[in-house]
């Protein structure tokens, strides 16, 4: 491919993209992250990948929509590492799958179980999804900075199936899996693999448990997702104040 070239499926050319990223799931939720920028501006849209950029406090942050599930999301960092990107953190929905993750908590994950499919093409299932250290805790400080009233931290499951995930629950609830969802771990692991920090921060929208209904649109999660959204941007913010402070390198050299 011609350095020039657009990417081939998020349509980005070199230069598009900033060294910041946040990756929601959901396109809508590209244009609610934006409305928090200065200057934000559409760059390119193709199938449901719709990629805005914009200024959040003096810095530059790309954000791109991965759609529903692993492969969308794997595409999504593909093309992203293939531009230079150096941080990634999804800021999606999730399941709880404890009694006390309810409606409206964010859960901020540390790692992932990988039940997804699309992962065991770039890595063996014995190579973790983990989450990059110093996202994580960017993360944690900015929640607890804004006053989020409940956080979880820790490991979710994520799942390639929506509808089977109430028949497959059980192990993961024992395994003290905080919540399920279906994109975290893909973009962990080949973040890990290509030398991206990456981590996720999670609205929970309903759960699997105590049988609180799944529903984004409720009052409860949609505060949620304004917490995680304002999360992950003050988190891009304490990564580069670290980075200016030498507290942690640039991946990129």
């Amino acid at each position: 491919m011609e350095q020039s070239e657009p990417q081939p499926i998020l349509r980005l050319r070199p230069g598009d993209a900033s060294k910041y990223a946040l990756l929601p799931g959901d396109p809508g939720r590209v244009k609610r992250i934006a409305s928090r920028l200065e200057s934000a501006r559409r760059v390119a849209e193709n199938r449901e990948f719709i990629t805005y950029r914009g200024d959040y406090k003096g810095v530059d942050i790309t954000v791109v929509s991965t759609g529903v599930g692993c492969p969308g999301a794997s595409i999504v960092v593909d093309e992203l590492n293939n531009l230079g990107v150096e941080v990634i953190i999804r800021v999606g929905t999730t399941g709880g799958l404890q009694p006390d993750v309810r409606p409206g908590d964010l859960v901020i994950a540390t790692g992932a179980v990988r039940g997804d499919c699309a992962s065991r093409y770039y890595a063996p299932l014995s190579y973790p999804a983990v989450a990059d250290f110093w996202v994580v805790k960017a993360l944690v400080e900015s929640a607890d900075s804004l006053g989020v009233a409940k956080k979880h931290v820790g490991v979710v499951w994520t799942c390639d199936s929506f509808y089977m995930q109430r028949r497959l629950v059980d192990r993961y609830v024992k395994l003290r899996c905080l919540s399920v969802e279906m994109e975290t771990a893909c973009i962990l692991t080949l973040s890990s693999a290509y030398g991206i920090r990456a981590g996720s921060v999670l609205a929970v929208d309903g759960n699997l448990i105590t049988g609180e209904k799944y529903d984004p649109w409720s009052p409860e999660a949609q505060r949620g997702i304004d917490n995680a959204i304002d999360t992950a941007l003050e988190a891009l913010l304490l990564l580069e104040k670290w980075k200016k402070e030498g507290k942690i390198r640039s991946v990129r050299g």
